[in-house]
């Protein structure tokens, strides 16, 4: 990014109940979150306010944060969240707002790189002085970095 080298790891934590547990633990290192719910799951979809409490909950208050609507390759029928009612909500929570197809590559590399891009420019924020999250590092490693050949495909 900008001719700097940026490392994401992500981590696929799930929304199943049962891996809450574990998954407020991921929270406490993470410098970007990406909340995503399946357009044709009205539940996933509803449990992205419990998930966005436990975040304020167990996350640097700082920490980026974007919502996304996956699954939006499908025929609108199948459809049981609409992209209005995502929009809606991720302005609730001050969040940026995607719907994306993994299965098509729809949308997947703007998320990420929009969430990457909230991460550095807040952390060089940080850095400069400006007023930031107690947890954040002293110090961020971005290196001048080639440009990478970006191989296009589609994700599994």
């Amino acid at each position: 990014m900008e001719g700097k080298r940026v490392k994401l790891q992500i981590w696929d934590t799930a929304g199943q109940e049962r891996f809450r547990t574990i998954t407020t633990s991921y929270f406490r290192g993470a410098q970007g979150i990406l909340l995503v719910y399946e357009v044709t799951d009205q539940s996933s979809f509803n449990s992205i306010k419990q998930w966005v409490e436990e975040i304020s909950n167990n996350a640097d208050k700082n920490v980026s944060k974007i919502l996304i609507g996956n699954k939006c390759d499908v025929d609108p029928s199948a459809r049981a969240v609409t992209k209005a009612q995502g929009e809606a909500l991720a302005k609730e929570f001050g969040m940026q707002f995607f719907e994306t197809s993994a299965k098509k590559d729809i949308g997947v590399s703007d998320a990420f790189s929009c969430i990457a891009k909230q991460v550095v420019a807040r952390l060089n924020a940080q850095q400069g002085g400006s007023a930031g999250g107690k947890s954040a590092p002293a110090k961020v490693e971005l290196k001048n970095a080639p440009t990478p050949e970006v191989k296009r495909g589609g994700f599994c």
